[in-house]
């Protein structure tokens, strides 16, 4: 993404000099001769340098502290210029908020140098230090500037799921590799005038033509999945998951991480602000998450007159197989007063009629017979419900034969029930998300 500069500045002449000067495939110079068109265009541009003259009839400190006070949140260089070399006049200036004062005539050759440096430093100050891309607020600003040009372009929004089970699993040294070589294969795939940013640890976005875009994500959905399988241990690929360790996760399975791309075009959608870009990012992101592998998802246009993102139920529904019958109603009451909507069965058989529910709890059963293993493994393969979370709480104490039945958790009997209902409230969670 170009840098952009804002000249405010009525002198023609001088304004143009300035702007031929600075002018670059990196830096976008725009001019302004008058003071409305000025704070539309710091609205809507959200320049990083924005050089001020003296040629407006108000006084230059005065007009610094008011663009000071409309840029608060996005912090620009301010540079203000002066026919005055008065150091009263200087120091005016400065304390009203600008961060640098050039006394003119200025040489043409230091102007540059100095204006350029701060552009540098402007753009460094936005920069994640560990992928070396822009943060999030300068994301967000590559958004708002996209929807003042005349332009089709796309936005890709880039995930790595499961990379928190996968940093708890591998550390934060292995995490930060898969992060770094899935940035470098995103940044390879790039030209000059695309942009990349990061919006978290895990999430980036692209802006980019609209007519690639497309080709763009399907090729990122395999390039990431080329590679992904380099990241685990042998033992973690012949089993296909990953065991959490710690006391905190400690027996919880894991997928292996997948890649998830949304995208979205002004070809499809007029896009007022880059809060609408974002949200709708999101919703198509959140439909394109497959627990399972990588996916991407593009917004299309509407063929009917209803939304083309519908927004779905929250499920908050528990299927509970137990045979103690004490414990079934201590779940059973417990649950429900955490507002959950639940049902009890006390046996090994699939209820007939029930709700798809976003959450199954599973006793294992005995040692021989193995009822509930059995029964979590057959509910896996099955629709309605092999999408609903599952937690298999057992007195058999081997981890990896509970988790070989497709559970999300084995939870070791006796558990302490505010433990059970972390893991409730975060499944459901996931389950919705």
């Amino acid at each position: 993404m170009q840098s952009v500069t804002l000249i405010i500045d009525k002198r023609l002449e001088l304004s143009t000099k300035y702007k031929k000067i600075l002018e670059s495939e990196s830096n976008d110079v725009i001019i302004s001769k008058d003071l409305i068109t000025s704070i539309k265009l710091i609205q809507d541009k959200e320049p990083d340098l924005i050089i001020i003259s003296d040629s407006f009839d108000d006084d230059l400190s005065d007009f610094c502290k008011q663009v000071r006070a409309l840029t608060y949140d996005m912090r620009p260089i301010i540079v203000a210029m002066s026919k005055s070399a008065d150091f009263n006049d200087r120091i005016k200036v400065i304390e009203s908020g600008a961060d640098d004062f050039l006394s003119e005539p200025v040489n043409s050759e230091e102007f540059k140098v100095r204006m350029l440096a701060h552009l540098r430093r402007e753009f460094e100050s936005n920069l994640d230090l560990k992928h070396m891309l822009p943060n999030k607020n300068y994301s967000m600003r590559a958004i708002k500037r996209l929807l003042s040009e005349d332009k089709k372009w796309a936005a890709l929004y880039i995930s790595i799921e499961n990379f928190e089970s996968y940093k708890q699993a591998y550390t934060q040294l292995a995490s930060d590799k898969l992060l770094q070589t899935y940035c470098a294969i995103i940044q390879a795939s790039l030209n000059k005038n695309d942009y990349m940013g990061e919006l978290s640890e895990n999430t980036f976005l692209v802006i980019t033509d609209a007519i690639k875009a497309e080709r763009l994500a399907r090729f990122l959905i395999f390039a990431f999945d080329s590679v992904a399988g380099k990241f685990y241990a042998e033992h973690d690929l012949d089993r296909g998951y990953m065991i959490l360790q710690g006391d905190e996760y400690a027996g919880r399975r894991a997928n292996f991480v997948h890649s998830t791309i949304s995208v979205v075009t002004n070809e499809v959608t007029k896009y007022k602000d880059s809060a609408q870009v974002i949200n709708t990012l999101l919703e198509i992101h959140r439909l394109a998450d497959n627990p399972n592998r990588s996916n991407y998802l593009m917004e299309r246009p509407q063929i009917s007159g209803t939304d083309s993102i519908q927004e779905r139920e929250y499920n908050n529904k528990i299927l509970i197989f137990e045979t103690d019958e004490a414990l079934s109603i201590l779940l059973n009451t417990i649950l429900k007063l955490q507002g959950y909507k639940t049902t009890v069965v006390n046996e090994y058989k699939i209820p007939e009629e029930n709700e798809i529910p976003a959450l199954i709890i599973i006793d294992a059963g005995d040692l021989e017979k193995k009822n509930g293993l059995n029964l979590c493994y057959k509910l896996k393969q099955e629709e309605p419900y092999k999408n609903s979370k599952m937690i298999v709480t057992s007195i058999i104490h081997d981890k990896e034969l509970v988790l070989n039945t497709g559970a999300d958790l084995y939870l070791p009997k006796p558990y302490e029930i505010p433990n059970l209902i972390k893991w409730v409230n975060e499944f459901i969670k996931e389950f919705n998300l």
